[in-house]
């Protein structure tokens, strides 16, 4: 380990340099006296990607209590408040951009409203670690060692001694976000023993600014969530005490109302209601169950010896269904086989809305079944397999529907959204199914087919452009993987670029250790990829020798989406 004057020394020396210059700073750790300094990483030109930098502080230095390591999700929740506190002190302290391309830029991973598990900041018993980018300064491509003295010297030390010492930061806020992000993880924990797949809580402020701005909805117009007296239940939480809301409960749910009355709002509500969120979000009491998974059409995607016939048959020309293939799914197929893939990792609920989906493959009326038989018809529609999927996979569903009121006749529990106001209005949908009989004839048997095993083809994941590793994400909706680009666009529940970045590396990481072998189902790999990153923690799937500060963990079923939607896969066999 160096001395800090060492630093001081070297960018005094190199000032006025070419850019290159800077690789002499390139360290293990430079001693700060109560921190460390981490260089391991020094870009080679002011408009590659910035140079990496650790900051590391033992926890007898910090002085945080205990109480705050004692379980992972509270180091989580640590984590998650410390990097919005260095975020916020970026913009205080650093003079931002100065000099060439991103000269002078200090940065740590982006955070929104939900609390998830990043690399961002590592938070233990024994030490916090925050991994910052920086960019180094340049005059054109001549090294600004003055500038960079500021940097290391000026604004960091600020950054750190404002955020990562107990003592210095607001030890309430803190407290409150950790206890906020408990009670939500403990009221997931609750759902399945109640036998419910989500909870609204009652004040839930549900509709968001806009399409591109996710934070809560202000103004006298919000309307806070308040639950049907039928589905009120109560939790009591560990720091919260008791807490009441609407509960959904296990089996066939509808979500039904008129245009612009709150339905797709709740819906989406409840997808995202797998993540914890921060206080004041307004749906930081919205939990839904960890596997829950939102299904939509998805025309154009490619499909893998999926075995889609539980809800596809009889295809012109003889064409298999058992294990179906395609390069331009429509959406009926890309629909069936999105419902088969999520089933075949391993989920419990399905969260539809009938906006996004293909609406053949959601319902046929007893006009169009009448003008075009059943024979001639190879689509067994949603409505005649979601009942069968609740008895024989114990799968519950949660559907908007807007026009389809035959949907009546299979529903356990019919939501209604009034004014952006939960109505219970089963037993009236059920009067009116027993009074208005649908006409249509049930296109299925009483079973609701197989849900098979893939096995994943190493040789068809190929993460390299000729010789050198390919795997970076354009943007949320696009890894580019090698000579491919895996297209993420209609995967509802994936939250941002960082998160869709770790997918690609854990493929990747996936690939090295050999998790996928060819001999091992999608399941198990996620389940063995999973239960490492549990164990080692996400910096594992790093392909450098120090830790990438700009990972954001997905879920088992997004990793396990991106793999299917991989244009090269194969799969070497499938098993009932």
């Amino acid at each position: 380990m160096q001395n800090k004057e060492e630093l001081k020394k070297t960018l005094k020396s190199i000032n006025g340099r070419g850019y290159k210059a800077y690789k002499q700073i390139q360290s293990n750790w430079y001693d700060f006296g109560y921190y460390k300094l981490g260089i391991p990483y020094v870009q080679g030109d002011p408009f590659a990607s910035p140079s990496s930098i650790l900051i590391r502080i033992d926890q007898q230095v910090t002085n945080f209590p205990d109480w705050f390591w004692e379980n992972k999700i509270r180091q989580t929740a640590v984590a998650d408040f410390l990097t919005r506190l260095i975020e916020q002190a970026i913009k205080k302290y650093s003079k931002g951009q100065r000099g060439s391309g991103k000269s002078g830029l200090i940065a740590i991973a982006k955070t929104g409203q939900e609390v998830l598990e990043r690399t961002s900041v590592e938070f233990n018993k024994d030490m916090i670690e925050a991994r910052l980018s920086l960019g180094l300064p340049a005059a054109g491509r001549r090294v600004l060692g003055n500038e960079a003295f500021k940097m290391f010297f000026e604004e960091l030390p600020k950054i750190i001694n404002s955020t990562l010492y107990y003592d210095n930061i607001n030890s309430s806020s803190l407290e409150k976000h950790v206890q906020v992000v408990e009670d939500q993880e403990t009221l997931r924990g609750k759902l399945e023993e109640q036998r419910l797949v989500a909870f609204i809580a009652n004040g839930s402020i549900l509709p968001r600014q806009s399409g591109i701005d996710d934070r809560p909805l202000t103004g006298n117009k919000v309307v806070h969530f308040m639950s049907p007296p039928e589905y009120e239940v109560i939790f009591d939480l560990p720091h919260l005490g008791k807490i009441k809301g609407m509960g959904v409960k296990e089996g066939i749910t509808l979500i039904v109302g008129g245009g612009y009355h709150g339905k797709s709002t709740l819906l989406n509500a409840i997808e995202k209601g797998v993540y914890n969120h921060i206080l004041g979000d307004g749906r930081e009491y919205v939990v839904t169950r960890k596997d829950a998974v939102k299904i939509r059409a998805e025309d154009g995607r490619r499909i893998e010896k999926v075995d889609i016939s539980p809800f596809i048959n009889n295809l012109p020309q003889g064409e298999t269904t058992t294990d179906f293939c395609t390069e331009n799914a429509s959406g009926s197929t890309s629909q069936a086989a999105n419902i088969i893939e999520a089933l075949e990792i391993g989920t419990k609920l399905l969260l539809i809305d009938e906006d996004t989906c293909a609406t053949n493959f959601m319902i046929r009326d007893s006009r169009m079944q009448r003008l075009v038989a059943k024979d001639k018809e190879p689509i067994t529609p949603f409505i005649d397999k979601v009942k069968s999927l609740y008895n024989d996979y114990k799968v519950s569903t949660v559907t908007v529907v807007g026009g389809a009121g035959d949907y009546f006749d299979v529903a356990n529990h019919v939501i209604m959204m009034d004014e952006y106001r939960p109505k219970n209005v089963t037993d009236l949908a059920h009067k009116i199914a027993r009074e208005l009989p649908s006409q249509r004839k049930k296109e299925s048997s009483v079973k609701f087919g197989r849900i098979c095993r893939r096995f994943p083809d190493p040789g068809s994941i190929n993460p390299k452009r000729g010789n050198k590793l390919k795997v970076e994400a354009a943007s949320k909706d696009v890894i580019h993987f090698g000579r491919n680009n895996i297209e993420l666009s209609n995967l509802e529940q994936l939250l941002n670029r960082e998160q869709t970045k770790t997918i690609g590396h854990i493929l990747v990481f996936a690939l090295q250790e050999g998790i996928i072998d060819g001999q091992s189902s999608l399941s198990d790999i996620l389940n063995k990829i999973f239960s490492i990153l549990e164990k080692k923690g996400l910096k594992i799937i790093s392909p450098f020798n120090y830790p990438d500060g700009d990972y954001v963990k997905p879920r088992p079923y997004e990793v396990g989406a991106a793999l299917n939607r991989l244009r090269s896969l194969k799969v070497k066999r499938v098993e009932i």
